[in-house]
């Protein structure tokens, strides 16, 4: 599965760096300094721009250069076949899956752990918007990533997908979390009113990510490519002007809190539970082994895109370099197969722990343990 995952994110960066050297034969109009995905933001108004490189009159643009990876990126098989090929198969699997999850949690779990079906619904619910806002994006990359449906489903588009990304990620951090507790502070973990607080987490995470997405609702992401013919949605910005340069820390500080923080309590309980359950007088490898499998796929699916994520934002901000962005919308595929694939792992282990025996507490009575969240 590593090898798999790994070849395809290989050959997608390798397709985006056949790209760069696509270029379109143009010749830009006196005084225009070129820039990369940045742009460089003009106005329908400008008297020294030349007619045949206007809109209409009251139209925002944008003019980015020929040998710019922006220019490379939009008109590469990357963008408009590759990435939108693996959205559909996306959708495909993870809007059935997650529709029957969302049935079958409500059935199978409402009279064990009320805990467990806020969590896991959360995590259904979000990863089935997510699924659900890649059909514009679909339309979009096969257009020729040419944005036709307007700003404001462009803003909406762009803050429900990040934003159901970061809500899926801390999402399975809390289910990592409450098998911590339930495995290695059992005492603590039965003193708990897990169904209140899961309830109250569950409510955190949603509004703390949406009101983080706030700001992509308030700025303009749409923008027309003269020399490419084609409006982009949030690809391409004039990051000259005031509104997106604010956001540039703000998305820097979102990417670390969306990624690096779930991140590091998935690892840091991973490896607790293990080496607790490990010291156990059961035989819990069948748990493990599904345990290990769960993390591994989370650790694949999200480490490209956050990694590419903040290198890109820091290099933005600090030099303007721009490059890595089309490797990192390579790298957000992965982020959405595992919304697909969250399904699938929430039976795995829910099957898997169902069939173990009775976990030993610390004073060796034989109690029934909730690890299957």
């Amino acid at each position: 599965m590593a090898n798999l995952l790994s070849g395809l994110l290989v050959c997608l960066m390798t397709l985006q760096s056949a790209g760069n050297s696509t270029t379109i034969k143009t010749t830009p109009p006196p005084g225009v300094i070129p820039k990369s995905f940045k742009g460089k933001l003009y106005k329908s108004n400008r008297t020294n721009l030349t007619a045949t490189w206007l809109h209409s009159n009251n139209k925002t643009w944008l003019y980015v250069s020929p040998q710019d990876p922006a220019t490379a990126y939009t008109t590469s098989t990357l963008s408009t076949w590759i990435i939108p090929s693996s959205y559909i198969l996306a959708m495909l699997v993870g809007v059935p899956s997650n529709a029957y999850i969302l049935a079958f949690l409500r059935v199978r779990l409402r009279a064990k752990s009320l805990s467990a079906l806020a969590l896991y619904l959360s995590l259904a619910l979000s990863d089935l918007l997510l699924l659900l806002s890649l059909a514009l994006r679909v339309h979009y990359h096969i257009n020729g990533n040419n944005w036709i449906f307007g700003e404001i489903a462009c803003r909406i588009l762009t803050a429900l997908f990040y934003g159901n990304v970061y809500c899926s990620a801390h999402t399975i951090a809390c289910i990592s979390l409450k098998r911590y507790l339930a495995v290695v502070k059992p005492f603590l973990y039965r003193r708990l009113h897990k169904t209140t607080l899961a309830l109250w987490t569950c409510l955190s995470v949603w509004l703390l990510f949406g009101a983080a997405v706030i700001p992509e609702l308030l700025v303009r992401q749409s923008y027309q490519v003269s020399q490419l013919g084609i409006t982009t949605c949030h690809d391409v910005l004039p990051l000259e002007e005031k509104s997106h340069a604010i956001l540039l820390p703000l998305r820097l500080m979102l990417v670390c809190l969306g990624f690096i923080v779930p991140f590091l309590i998935c690892i840091c309980t991973h490896l607790a539970v293990v080496r607790h359950l490990g010291r156990s007088g059961c035989d819990w490898r069948p748990f493990v082994r599904a345990s290990t499998l769960v993390f591994f796929i989370f650790m694949v699916c999200f480490s490209p895109s956050g990694i590419l994520h903040i290198v890109h934002h820091i290099r933005l901000i600090t030099s303007g370099d721009d490059r890595l962005y089309g490797y990192y919308r390579a790298a957000v595929c992965l982020c959405c197969f595992h919304s697909c694939l969250d399904p699938f792992l929430c039976m795995l282990i829910s099957k898997v722990a169902s069939s173990e025996l009775q976990f030993i507490s610390h004073r060796g009575t034989p109690q029934r343990p909730d690890i299957m969240m």
